[in-house]
């Protein structure tokens, strides 16, 4: 199993250094950013297992970090981190969509416990369906149906839609061409994997930069196809 990917959002100097160390130091692969809009850049970039989020932070704070993450479609773990440990701070944080709350100062060996814990649960579930989905330039919004690249509206068939949304639903995973087949080609049962080939190229030339060298939809050899944000 490949090492779980941690983004730390921390404005202070030190504690973005000592807890990221920490966290390398574990395995971990540990992005780091200074502010809350650059985490966010990050998010829509990249995909993590978990988000070490500081509460207070520069332009906008580790609520508004946590919760405009969820609604970007993040589904992996958040842990928030605050000088502060009232009540409300907590509710707020969890109301967001944050999975667990530390009280700064903390006690190392409890923040690498809390973190062996969320991602032991996060790896555990299966990936929750999203309503919504960004990545790279391209915004999804499968509840309406709409799809826009750099914010112009790309016109997707019934069957791409369908195929984003299964490959989306499992993204990071290995989808094979027969379960594609299955889930979307079941009312024509003669249709050939080649099918789902043509589909991928179709929507690698719709919503890759580049369709040649995709980033996004990608093809696992002899397998089938891995959708990567």
């Amino acid at each position: 199993m490949s090492a779980a990917r941690i983004l730390l959002v921390e404005d202070e100097p030190d504690v973005r250094l000592i807890v990221g160390d920490l966290l390398a130091a574990q395995g971990y692969e540990v992005a780091r950013a200074e502010d809350g809009l650059a985490g966010l850049a990050m998010v829509d970039s990249t995909v993590f297992d978990l988000l070490v989020l500081d509460v207070m932070l520069p332009g906008i704070d580790g609520f508004a970090v946590c919760h405009a993450a969820r609604e970007r479609g993040f589904d992996g773990a958040i842990l928030m981190l605050t000088a502060r440990y009232k009540v409300d701070d907590k509710v707020t944080g969890l109301q967001a969509g944050a999975d667990d709350y530390l009280q700064k100062p903390f006690e190392n060996r409890e923040l690498l416990a809390r973190v062996t814990a969320l991602l032991r649960r996060v790896r555990k579930e299966a990936l929750t369906p999203v309503l919504r989905f960004r990545f790279g330039g391209v915004e999804v919004d499968f509840s309406r149906g709409e799809v826009l690249k750099n914010g112009v509206l790309v016109g997707l068939s019934g069957k791409e839609l369908k195929l984003l949304r299964a490959l989306v639903d499992r993204r990071g995973q290995v989808v094979s061409r027969e379960l594609l087949l299955s889930q979307i080609w079941s009312d024509q049962p003669f249709i050939t994997p080649r099918t789902v080939d043509v589909h991928v190229a179709w929507l690698r030339n719709k919503l890759e930069e580049d369709p040649r060298v995709p980033r996004h939809v990608l093809t696992v050899r002899g397998e089938g196809y891995r959708f990567e944000r």
